[in-house]
């Protein structure tokens, strides 16, 4: 068996389906008139210090690319790298004619304001956001426009076996569960960045413009038809993970406080509950004043006790109730989620170049 064969699991891609099967026709309707063989086909990838993974990125990424038999073109979006990333990028942009392009940020803005700024900038009817780290191998694309042309709006992949440190993958395990709960479309893996979009998702998640996005999650939102399908995944043979334990309970808190009103109405309910059992103890203090009389051995403490107990559900409401003021002022600001320093490789700005 080949690499390429090597990577692609053998599942039907029925058995993973999370939506119905069938055609659809896109919202914006200019993409359906064209066949499949003709809708030009953008891969998004943002990139932020991979300079070692890119050489063999690439290696791989155009034989599949150039293998599918559909026009195609590559945005590389670099995020603030420091190493020599944007160079290598660059030179990738400069031998092939108007098909790759760079998008150079200003600085590192994260990575889901990097595919938004690659989502401002692809052509494609269909739109495939890949890492730049390898462990999501290329050679699956294929794959997820297959599930694509069955109709889906939205198609994720899932890294059933994953490679990665046992803490981020019970602490991913907990953010897809997470996820899937406040979105409302359930999903093995959120996190997993090989994905594919139909144009009319794209761009309705662009026009959102919100400061603090979750691409995979804000897109499942808005399509009719998800589906997953499971995908190869390896350890990451250069460089380091961008993302650690913090960052990943900073994106559980931006998609909770983003996505759904639950934590202010679980607060508003524990409220209801802490004034019903204050009235039910305030009632069993009194009663156990008539029966037994006044009596201070051990009263202090069970007042302490819970004096603290609601003085920390006091800062826990105001955490929550800062971080969606928070969230707010973000939004109200109008700062930019990104600066796009300079465009690379853009010389082929009309028409996407189609082979």
């Amino acid at each position: 068996m080949n690499q390429a064969g090597a990577w692609i699991c053998a599942v039907p891609l029925a058995a993973d389906a999370l939506s119905p099967s069938g055609k659809i026709t896109p919202i914006f309707g200019a993409s359906a008139a064209a066949s499949q063989s003709e809708q030009l086909v953008s891969i998004v990838i943002p990139v932020y210090n991979e300079s070692a993974n890119l050489p063999s990125l690439w290696s791989r990424l155009r034989p599949v690319l150039v293998a599918m038999g559909r026009p195609w073109e590559v945005v590389l979006i670099d995020d603030g790298s420091r190493d020599s990333s944007l160079e290598i990028m660059r030179s990738i942009a400069g031998a092939e004619e108007g098909r790759v392009r760079v998008i150079e940020l200003a600085r590192n803005f994260g990575q889901h304001s990097a595919i938004l700024a690659g989502f401002r900038h692809v052509r494609g009817d269909i739109v495939v956001t890949l890492d730049a780290d390898l462990q999501n191998p290329p050679e699956e694309i294929p794959r997820l426009l297959e599930a694509i042309d069955a109709g889906n709006d939205v198609v994720g992949g899932w890294r059933e076996e994953r490679h990665d440190e046992s803490w981020r993958r019970y602490a991913s395990q907990l953010h897809n569960r997470l996820t899937s709960l406040i979105v409302g479309v359930p999903m093995h893996d959120y996190g997993c960045m090989l994905r594919a979009y139909r144009r009319h998702i794209v761009d309705t998640v662009v026009e959102c413009d919100e400061k603090a996005a979750f691409v995979p999650a804000l897109a499942n939102s808005f399509a009719k038809r998800v589906t997953e399908i499971r995908v190869g995944h390896s350890a990451r043979a250069e460089g380091k993970s961008k993302y650690n334990l913090l960052r990943l309970a900073t994106l559980s808190l931006n998609l909770i406080t983003g996505f759904s009103l639950l934590p202010i109405q679980a607060l508003s309910l524990t409220g209801l509950a802490i004034f019903v059992l204050d009235a039910a103890f305030a009632l069993l203090l009194f009663a156990h004043r008539l029966i037994y009389g006044p009596q201070q051995e051990g009263a202090m403490w069970t007042l302490f006790a819970i004096l603290f107990l609601f003085v920390g559900l006091i800062f826990l409401a105001l955490g929550l109730i800062g971080e969606y003021v928070g969230r707010i002022y973000i939004e109200v600001r109008g700062r930019p989620t990104y600066i796009v320093r300079a465009v690379h490789g853009s010389e082929a700005c009309g028409e996407g170049v189609r082979k």
